[in-house]
């Protein structure tokens, strides 16, 4: 199960949802990678490992908190989102969960009008949107 690409991904703190963007790596079940907040705490560097549809992970800032926080959860059966729980330490935890970013937007979009084409439409006028 490949889930490295680009993610949109949110964590809640309490009530407080937070944005966050992630890249990830994976090869030979270790997982490595990069996440940037959409708040004051920034960028950080993230390290773990992917064990069939399980995802665990370390995740420290790269300037702004020395604490590392430990996240656990599962990936959908299509790789697509995945979602969990974080925690740093007995009283601060949380519930995260995080899809796959589309980037390739036209090739979605290819994808979507060739699934609606009538039958006499061949596929390279399809491509040449």
């Amino acid at each position: 199960m490949d889930i490295s690409g680009a993610w949109l991904g949110t964590y809640w703190q309490g009530d407080s949802p937070t944005r966050f963007e992630a890249t990830l790596v994976l090869g030979d079940n270790r997982l490595s990678g990069s996440i940037l907040d959409d708040n004051a705490l920034g960028e950080a560097r993230i390290s773990g490992e992917v064990i069939g549809r399980s995802i665990r992970f370390t995740k420290r800032y790269l300037t702004s908190s020395p604490m590392p926080i430990d996240y656990v959860g599962t990936i959908s059966e299509d790789a697509n989102s995945m979602s969990g729980s974080w925690q740093i330490d007995q009283k601060h935890s949380g519930r995260w969960e995080a899809h796959r970013s589309n980037q390739d937007l036209m090739a979605e979009l290819r994808n979507r009008i060739a699934q609606k084409v009538p039958a006499g439409v061949s596929q390279s006028a399809v491509n040449q949107l």
